[in-house]
């Protein structure tokens, strides 16, 4: 695989347009768009995004977002997705690092950023004109260019911005088109959110194929066998937590599943039991869990899930991740920065490498030189098994994963502290058999803590709101006198599970 000159990745949509011009391209609940209508609709927001860098594209998963996204494509620009229920001053930060200069935005969208005023005046709202259409995308990508950025949870209160090139996606799926067998006929789940990196395995595997891209609502999860058939979808893609609720729902009996032909998972760890029970009631779909930070572009590595032998090769009960994606080296270290053989930090170099963060401030401690090369340090640690796959055991920081969020426990904590009556708080990840939740613990004055959610919600996405608050006259500590934060984490992992637990 070469990344000689690749083509961008909206040329992904135009091999999906050459074989399915008048298939659908997506489906939004009863509305239905075909290739040849989005293709029209993104050239439309390309000509009116005519020589703009950077585009935002502010909006929910609406027929605006996605033909948004192409458009700012085929424009030659940089894609930005954005979430129109982030809080206002976190989207002005993220649309003020990217220094986007453009923003393609749906009715939530607009309202977001009648509220930044004039506190970002470089920035136009775009809207489409048939007019100023372009005729055709415009060509010339290289490899360097960045097709989209993302945002992740930062330690420091801020989200920290990853760039990834034309190049990187384009070693990725160039691969994927390798492992997968997707067709026209095929119909995709899209369950991430458009900012969620995992949203462009959905969209560009979809349409490099000429398949249909179906969102899918919450509601699907209350009768999930009903929604998959009616809708006819045949690649489900979810994080772990999804098979919870599907089981809760009464979903996972065995053939319940019969019309998937692929399903994956990424974005927190894969426990045994759930692969074993979404094998049952899918028996007819192979079954991957991937795994992959977003500045590695997406995934990184896959284990194909064997009912007769995957178990066995699970640790603590988690499946396996596979082999690291090829053209990419890997090494594992122990604590003192030495390579080791079998269990350690995963470090990772490549053509998916991100060239680092938006602020090269933040690359500290996760982007590091080593022979010669620059390396990701995901902050994983894993050990490797006698064929090679990784198998995941653990982070090594404070970061943890709720229903596929990448969260840092630093950001929540810092947000906390910054309201009134808190002099201290420390965040711990709960596990529970609906995945894992987040208890903040924190010392000062008590207060009741519809207080603390209603002022962290202007400050956090809904993702990463804990769970429950916790007052505590002063943190457990350990033999070397530092917060306890395995202690804390045992607590709230109890206080979660126990029965008859008190209502959050």
């Amino acid at each position: 695989m070469t990344q000689q000159n690749p083509g961008g990745l909206h040329e992904r949509f135009l091999r999906g347009l050459a074989l399915s011009a008048d298939r659908p391209a997506l489906r939004i609940g009863s509305e239905t768009i075909t290739y040849r209508d989005l293709h029209r609709q993104a050239l439309t927001w390309a000509g009116s995004l005519r020589g703009a860098k950077v585009v935002g594209v502010l909006a929910g998963k609406t027929p605006t977002a996605y033909a948004g996204i192409l458009g700012a494509l085929y424009a030659g620009a940089t894609v930005v997705p954005l979430h129109p229920d982030f809080p206002t001053p976190r989207t002005q930060y993220m649309l003020e690092l990217s220094r986007a200069t453009a923003v393609v935005a749906d009715e939530r969208g607009r309202a977001v950023l009648a509220g930044l005023g004039e506190d970002v005046p470089a920035l136009e709202v775009v809207t489409p004109d048939p007019a100023h259409a372009l005729s055709e995308p415009r060509t010339g990508t290289t490899p360097t260019d960045t097709a989209y950025m993302l945002f992740t949870s930062g330690s420091t209160g801020r989200p920290k911005g990853v760039p990834i090139s034309q190049g990187s996606t384009h070693h990725y799926f160039q691969l994927l088109d390798e492992r997968y067998d997707f067709t026209p006929d095929d119909v995709f789940s899209q369950t991430f959110d458009l900012n969620f990196d995992c949203a462009m395995f959905d969209l560009f595997c979809a349409w490099g194929s000429g398949a249909t891209v179906d969102v899918t609502p919450q509601t699907a999860y209350l009768d999930l066998p009903a929604y998959l058939d009616g809708h006819g979808v045949t690649v489900w893609f979810a994080t772990p937590s999804a098979i919870s609720l599907v089981r809760r729902m009464g979903g996972l009996t065995p053939g319940a599943l019969p019309g998937l032909r692929w399903s994956l998972f990424a974005g927190e760890a894969l426990r045994a039991h759930d692969a074993t029970d979404w094998q049952t009631a899918a028996p007819a779909s192979t079954l991957e869990n991937i795994y992959g930070p977003t500045e590695l572009t997406v995934t990184i590595t896959g284990h194909r899930w064997n009912p007769a032998t995957s178990p066995q090769r699970c640790v603590n009960g988690l499946v396996p991740i596979g082999q690291v994606h090829a053209g990419h080296d890997h090494v594992l270290v122990d604590e003192e920065d030495r390579e080791t053989p079998v269990e350690g930090e995963l470090l990772i170099t490549g053509p998916q490498m991100s060239i680092g963060y938006l602020d090269p401030a933040d690359d500290a401690g996760r982007f590091a030189e080593r022979d010669g090369r620059r390396w990701y340090r995901t902050g994983d640690r894993v050990r490797r098994l006698a064929d090679g796959e990784l198998v995941y055991l653990g982070r090594l920081d404070s970061q943890v994963q709720v229903q596929g969020w990448r969260v840092e426990l630093a950001e929540v904590e810092h947000a906390l502290r910054s309201c009134e009556g808190v002099e201290d708080a420390v965040a711990a990840g709960a596990t529970t058999p609906s995945g894992t939740e987040l208890v903040v613990y924190y010392t000062g004055e008590p207060r009741p803590a519809a207080r603390f959610a209603r002022a962290l919600r202007d400050v956090l996405p809904k993702g990463m709101l804990p769970r429950r608050f916790e007052h505590l006259p002063e943190f457990p500590l350990n033999s070397n006198r530092k917060v306890d934060r395995k202690e804390l984490t045992q607590r709230a992992t109890d206080l979660l599970t126990r029965p008859n637990r008190p209502a959050a």
